[in-house]
């Protein structure tokens, strides 16, 4: 007799431009996924819910989300995301009245960003042609650079006289928990490393303390071998030596830009993933690709859905489903291997050619 199926509450949002297509594409792949497990002895199912948060809605509405957004998200098993702005809505209005908003109410503080070289994408690291590259960033998602605590004040003064002020946040407790997060990490690895970006040789108060909990920190996992690199000279070390990474810790503004760099060493914004987790699982967590909402192809059936299918395998890993995900991650190699590309990799692909590829390759 066959098990009922483990059914999954999810909340799509696929919010502006291309993030509406590739969250339908992830959608479609994630149900042709859940289709194969219909006869196993551990078969699951998605349940999912679209909101039509974004900046057309706040367009409507001038909200990018609505009064009661969180209470109706917040007993969802997840939260799959697509991509948030468009030109006629300034970007800080967009980012921090949606994506930005659910990430911190919901306490999202480790966004997990890997880099991952796939076959059949050509990488503008001549490395990556004999180098087996892998590593991921882990960045704290809560505070840092990215609290939203300031403000511009003394516009009365007249033309060019207004100040703007923006405080970074560093707590001994935000940066304890995600170098906890990604020293465990580590230890899942086979390159047990953790290493800390930081530049506390000018910033003298917030990235001293994030030293400091480093050191404290790595002192109660002996097995995981650590260093600490200035940003600037992280920047230089994914170009020049990315062999040598493993796990990158880094603050929220530091780690954004290291990881968009990591992706595109790998080949394009448009193939990687994330997740933006909550460990303790008081809240859902969200899972989007890195890529933007891209307004020059939206609408086109260009868009890379690789990033939102690989944020999905993060997704299956969240639900305690290792060998799904693993399975959605070998769909994805078969596809690009087999030259299936979108554009930004050098290809001719739809959007839907390669959602078909993906689909195949889960049955091959």
């Amino acid at each position: 007799m066959t098990a009922a199926p483990r059914t999954f509450r999810i909340a799509a949002i696929p919010a502006d431009g291309v993030g509406k297509e590739v969250v339908a594409a992830g959608r479609a792949v994630l149900d042709a996924l859940a289709d194969t497990s219909k006869s196993s002895a551990a078969p699951f199912a998605f349940a999912w819910e679209e909101f039509p948060w974004g900046c057309d809605f706040y367009e409507r509405t001038g909200k990018m989300i609505d009064d009661d957004g969180l209470e109706r998200l917040k007993d969802f098993d997840a939260i799959y995301f697509g991509a948030v702005g468009w030109p006629t809505v300034p970007d800080h209005v967009s980012l921090w009245g949606l994506r930005l908003r659910i990430c911190q109410n919901f306490d999202q503080w480790a966004n997990v960003r890997p880099v991952h070289f796939l076959p059949g994408v050509q990488s503008p690291l001549r490395k990556a042609d004999d180098t087996e590259l892998d590593w991921v960033v882990v960045r704290e998602n809560s505070e840092g650079e990215y609290a939203g605590l300031g403000g511009r004040n003394l516009s009365a003064r007249g033309h060019g006289g207004e100040v703007a002020v923006q405080s970074a946040l560093f707590t001994e407790v935000g940066c304890e928990r995600i170098m906890r997060f990604a020293f465990d990490l580590a230890r899942t690895r086979a390159h047990k490393k953790v290493s800390s970006v930081t530049k506390s040789n000018a910033q003298q108060y917030g990235m001293v303390l994030w030293d400091d909990v480093f050191k404290r920190v790595a002192a109660d996992y002996p097995d995981v071998e650590t260093e600490s690199v200035l940003v600037d000279a992280m920047s230089a070390k994914f170009v020049l030596r990315p062999e040598d990474l493993s796990v990158v810790v880094a603050s929220n503004l530091n780690a954004d830009i290291l990881s968009d760099l990591g992706s595109a060493l790998a080949g394009s914004l448009g193939l990687a993933a994330s997740a933006n987790l909550n460990p303790e699982r008081r809240f859902p967590s969200m899972f989007e690709p890195v890529h933007g909402s891209a307004p020059d192809i939206a609408g086109q059936g260009l868009a890379n859905p690789i990033g939102a299918v690989g944020s999905a395998a993060l997704m299956l890993e969240h639900f305690g489903l290792p060998d799904q995900a693993a399975r959605l991650h070998k769909a994805i190699e078969a596809t690009t291997g087999a030259g299936v590309l979108t554009r930004d990799v050098g290809g001719t692909a739809t959007t839907e050619d390669v959602v078909k590829a993906l689909i195949d390759a889960l049955d091959a």
